[in-house]
């Protein structure tokens, strides 16, 4: 697989992962008692992971 191939391919897994971590913060909201809350701190929890690895590579 080519280099431009990769980045495409891990910029659509990053997309994927972004828009699975809002529907569980969304999700999560809607949701009233530990099963919400647990929903939404896996969403925050990805989207803190997703925004290290972006700001790592500009350390």
């Amino acid at each position: 697989m080519s280099e431009q191939g990769k980045r495409i391919l891990i910029g659509i897994i990053v997309i994927a992962v972004f828009i699975v971590c809002i529907a569980l913060v969304v999700i999560g909201q809607r949701s009233v008692g530990p099963k919400g809350l647990l929903m939404m701190l896996a969403g925050l929890t990805g989207l803190i992971v997703l925004l290290w690895l972006y700001n790592r590579q500009y350390k």
